[in-house]
């Protein structure tokens, strides 16, 4: 055998290594975006920005998790209305919304011990008294 086998052998292999690669990539499908509407979202991240500065001027802490009890107790008052996000990066097909509306003060404690163990960011937003609200925080169950 000679150089000029040895070349063609080579790069032969590097091309179907990186045809192999490209089909493998093609038919993977469980790649999971953070949010399918992409586009809309960046256009409406300005008011998400409001909503976070309103948050931030709040003089106590809304969203708090509880390890021990594996519970997230939310500290809203009565009338408060909006959706708790259970947002999981790795994988988008453990999500889950939750609505609520605060009708009673005492009950406010969402359980997550039916969710998978791992990082999750919990995402809260609502609405009190007119005012528009969004509070995110980074847990692990």
């Amino acid at each position: 055998m000679d150089w000029g086998k040895g070349i063609i052998l080579t790069l032969a292999a590097f091309g179907i290594l990186i045809l192999s690669m490209v089909v493998i990539c093609v038919r993977q499908d469980d790649i999971h975006l953070v949010t399918q509407n992409y586009y809309e979202e960046e256009i409406k991240y300005q008011d998400q920005i409001q909503k976070m500065i309103n948050a931030s001027q709040l003089d106590h802490e809304v969203l708090i998790y509880d390890n021990q009890l594996k519970i997230v107790d939310l500290h809203l008052p009565v009338g408060a209305k909006g959706t708790l996000h259970f947002f999981r990066p790795s994988d988008a097909r453990l999500d889950q919304k939750i609505e609520f509306d605060i009708s009673d003060a005492s009950v406010n404690a969402v359980d997550v011990k039916s969710l998978k163990p791992g990082y999750w960011r919990v995402k809260l937003t609502w609405v009190e008294n007119g005012t528009a609200y969004y509070q995110e925080k980074k847990i692990t169950i």
